[in-house]
């Protein structure tokens, strides 16, 4: 049985308060209507990015996903929201809103989608907190976190309680750049979207292998976004870099023996790159996401799979629904719920 599970969506509310009016502070996201059916996200006056209804309504969602042949989509926040840089105690307001608006949507229509949260990773106890909230609570069936938290890498000490307690609960985590490395280089071009993010994801990735976390919880569940940006390409280079250093080891084995750990998003645009990735990784941890409803999405979502030749049918099938329901703790017969209540009519 085909099911399309589209694991890289983002989704906001349709309106919330103005922090920036109510803490201060020029980095808050603000959402003005600009007609009914679009708005821009304002940071610090500017226009960060124009938007249209897909991006709140569920419904306009529901159609696309009709349209297009997806059975499932998991939503997950904009990263211009995480407001790692806040009061924690402000942050989490933001965070809370936003879980919350994805549980309620989740709620309102269980057969089409799945909800991953957000919480405030420059506090490690109120981030675990609000994990467990979200995944006791809310029912959300995972956590998405930035690539960095106010220029911090992810192997700094007070994230490891956070990685500590997502083995712990089982919560899977899904990671997505943010914030990325050289932007005051890529004014131009819109290349802080086409080099900064996927250099960005490198960054992160090599981070959590060379530092020794992913030895440490050798059990968490990590994604990354985009197809793990640069990574993939890099890893050969890290473990040249592991061979040749041996001063700098922290970790038993070299890089390469931790990422198969990890698990990506098939976010890069070209069966070339699905086909090394398999190699590389194993299509077991590959699957299918489009950055809906974005501009430089997959449309449509899976095109890349679909394209891949030389793939199984029980290939193609897990990675178009199959891991990404195995990667969320989403148990079979959920899944055959799930996919007998869809309004989806692809044959």
């Amino acid at each position: 049985m085909e099911m399309r599970i589209d694991f890289h969506t983002h989704i906001i509310p349709e309106s919330f308060p103005d922090f920036a009016q109510k803490y201060g502070g020029e980095r808050w996201p603000v959402l003005e209507r600009t007609c009914t059916c679009g708005a821009s996200i304002m940071v610090g006056g500017k226009n960060f990015r124009d938007v249209t209804d897909q991006v709140w309504s569920p419904e306009k969602r529901i159609a696309d996903m009709d349209k297009e042949g997806v059975d499932i989509q998991v939503l997950s926040p904009i990263p211009v929201t995480f407001s790692y840089w806040a009061q924690p105690e402000h942050a989490l307001k933001m965070a809370k809103i936003q879980n919350d608006f994805i549980a309620e949507t989740v709620a309102k229509y269980p057969d089409r989608f799945v909800g991953l949260g957000t919480v405030p990773m420059q506090d490690g106890p109120t981030a675990v907190k609000e994990m467990e909230r979200c995944m006791n609570e809310l029912k959300l069936h995972g956590i998405e976190i930035g690539t960095n938290v106010n220029g911090q890498n992810l192997d700094h000490p007070s994230f490891i309680e956070f990685f500590q307690m997502a083995e712990r609960w089982e919560v899977p985590i899904f990671i997505h750049p943010w914030e990325t490395l050289g932007r005051d280089r890529m004014p131009n071009h819109n290349f802080m979207y086409t080099v900064g993010m996927p250099s960005e994801t490198a960054l992160a990735a090599a981070t959590l292998l060379w530092s020794g976390i992913m030895e440490k919880f050798p059990t968490l569940k990590v994604c990354f976004a985009h197809g793990g940006g640069s990574f993939p390409y890099i890893l050969p280079r890290l473990d040249k870099g592991w061979e040749v250093w041996p001063h700098l080891r922290l970790t038993t084995h070299p890089p390469s023996y931790y990422a198969k750990q990890f698990y990506f998003d098939s976010l890069n645009y070209d069966p070339l790159n699905i086909k090394y990735m398999i190699e590389r990784f194993g299509h077991e941890k590959i699957f299918m996401g489009s950055d809906y409803p974005f501009l430089l999405r997959e449309v449509v979502p899976g095109k890349v799979l679909d394209e891949t030749l030389d793939l199984t049918e029980q290939q193609r099938l897990d990675m178009l629904g199959g891991n990404a329901a195995k990667f969320l703790n989403i148990g079979q017969e959920k899944r055959s719920d799930i996919y007998a209540n869809s309004t989806n009519t692809r044959e």
